[in-house]
């Protein structure tokens, strides 16, 4: 006979809540103005098949999580305008769960309205906040990292934020700068959140070390985060106290309708991160992008011998190198004798820019 294992109360009581009691919510209200024409305010880059694997990004973002919790556990915050695209994309998910912003109060606000309204029904809740755009090529690791973070915070008054190894000196990127190491093996003390830096500061963060980035995820419990918003952030606070009496009544889209935007406009890194002790890091590799320009796709589509990719039925190319051409819609496309240049095209909207100048595209699409 094998050896009988016996459970403090303590930890059956995390095994339960661990399994029973995690909540994640999937920000999915920006609009993607740099991945204009592929990506519009009417039908932004998280619900587009940007990958041309059949599964937009939300898709996919649901996807890698059902491991870790069912759908019916999954919260998407996301603009008014968007909640049709939201059933279409993920009909499994329950009608409650989908919150919807009457305007864009930036991330805080965003992140609020989800906890309050999810403590009123799980108030013993363990919660990831992701956002809904970002890609993953290594899901089995992302999903190992969430769990230990979930672990960590489950019993204790920590923030978790998930750090990203840096490949490269990117500038696009917030960064964390991780401190000392806790008494649990890959979580560290946070010294300070870095704004994007100049090239020359991000060589220096890559040189040193201990600097990642800020890939948006976070990693609480619910009386962890309600209570920091309350110490930080008092007003947001008293708002979100006045809405909950109307969630989950026919009441709610008028009551949210009327206080949400009078929140003020706020990120969550600056209304709680950089303010709170108790922020902790969990540095990881599970090839993350937040897919925030064309030049990124790029280098994570599939390319030819010539770094030439592209997403669609029949694209040719002739002569090219360096490309990235996105036409899912066209029948066939023919590009010849272009050098690192974007070929776009999306509803009748053709774009075609060097890469160079796609920093320019938010402009060009207006």
């Amino acid at each position: 006979m094998g050896e009988s294992v016996s459970f403090s109360a303590k930890e059956i009581r995390i095994c339960y809540a661990m399994y029973n009691d995690i909540q994640l919510i999937i920000m999915a209200g920006g609009v993607g103005s740099r991945f204009w024409p592929m990506s519009t305010p009417d039908y932004p880059k998280q619900f587009i098949d940007v990958m041309g694997v059949g599964r937009s990004l939300i898709q996919l973002t649901v996807d890698r999580l059902k491991p870790i919790c069912p759908v019916e556990n999954m919260w998407v915050v996301t603009n008014e305008k968007y909640i049709r695209i939201v059933k279409e994309q993920i009909p499994d998910m329950p009608v409650d769960n989908i919150l919807s912003e009457p305007e864009a109060r930036n991330t805080a606000p965003c992140i609020a309205y989800a906890c309050w309204k999810i403590q009123k029904k799980h108030p013993d809740a363990n919660i990831v906040v992701t956002p809904s755009d970002a890609l993953v090529i290594n899901t089995s690791e992302y999903q190992r990292v969430l769990s230990k973070a979930l672990s960590y915070t489950s019993d204790k008054n920590a923030i978790v934020t998930i750090g990203i190894k840096p490949s490269r000196p990117e500038t696009g990127y917030g960064y964390i700068a991780a401190a000392e190491p806790t008494s649990v093996d890959e979580i560290y003390k946070v010294e300070a959140f870095k704004e994007k830096p100049n090239l020359e500061t991000a060589e220096q963060y890559l040189a040193a070390g201990n600097y990642y980035w800020n890939a948006g995820i976070f990693v609480w419990n619910i009386d962890t985060i309600s209570k920091a918003i309350r110490t930080f952030q008092s007003n947001l606070a008293s708002i979100m106290d006045e809405m909950v009496p109307s969630f989950y009544t026919e009441q709610e889209k008028e009551v949210v309708g009327k206080l949400f935007p009078t929140c003020e406009k706020i990120s969550i890194d600056y209304a709680v991160m950089e303010k709170s002790k108790e922020i902790y890091t969990l540095p990881a590799e599970f090839g993350w992008s937040d897919l925030g320009s064309w030049g990124s796709l790029r280098t994570l589509l599939p390319q030819d011998e010539a770094g030439n990719a592209k997403v669609g039925k029949d694209i040719r190319l002739y002569e090219c190198k360096n490309c990235v051409v996105h036409a899912a819609d066209e029948s066939k496309v023919v590009v010849q004798g272009l050098d690192s240049y974007i070929v776009a095209e999306k509803h009748g909207q053709l774009l075609v820019c060097s890469l160079k100048e796609e920093q320019r595209i938010k402009e060009f699409g207006k």
